[in-house]
């Protein structure tokens, strides 16, 4: 059943990103996502384990449109700062550690995951629960953990964010 969910997740993600209806392109997302759910669905679903809750599902389908949107204003800003003429005086960049309240370990790795994915900083390392982040400015640095732990915890913890 993991596979088969990841397998969905992926092949919708895939006509998603492609745009591409033809039967060419979509045996292509058929075939490539139907590999990769064999290969790897244990990465999205632990042990090949549905999450216990129907919960977890929706609260990570509503995380991933907010987490979408960070990552495009991620981009710009980093755009901004690069294509500034005085780059080297907007760009502070540091390793900042911060304990996280996240207790499990897939909310954990989907809000370290989260963090590399926005441009400006990359999760380095993920001990128990402490994380050691490089951030690219000081803006990223001092929005961590801040509202991503909060709606991560959310959506996969059931806190309210």
């Amino acid at each position: 059943m993991a596979r088969l969910i990841t397998f969905v997740i992926l092949f919708l993600f895939w006509i998603m990103l492609s745009g591409m209806f033809d039967a060419f392109h979509l045996s292509l997302g058929v075939l490539s996502c139907a590999l990769v759910a064999w290969l790897s669905s244990d990465l999205l679903f632990v042990g090949g384990k549905l999450p216990k809750s129907l919960r977890s599902l929706i609260g990570m389908a509503l995380y991933l449109p907010w987490l979408f949107w960070q990552i495009v204003v991620a981009n710009v800003q980093v755009a901004a700062i690069v294509l500034h003429p005085r780059m080297l005086e907007r760009i502070n960049p540091r390793i900042i550690r911060f304990r996280t309240r996240l207790k499990t370990p897939f909310a954990r790795v989907t809000f370290g995951q989260s963090i590399t994915l926005t441009p400006g900083t990359i999760t380095v390392n993920i001990d128990e629960d402490e994380f050691t982040v490089y951030a690219l400015t000081d803006a990223s640095a001092s929005g961590l953990p801040g509202e991503m732990e909060r709606r991560v915890a959310a959506a996969l913890e059931g806190e309210k964010a």
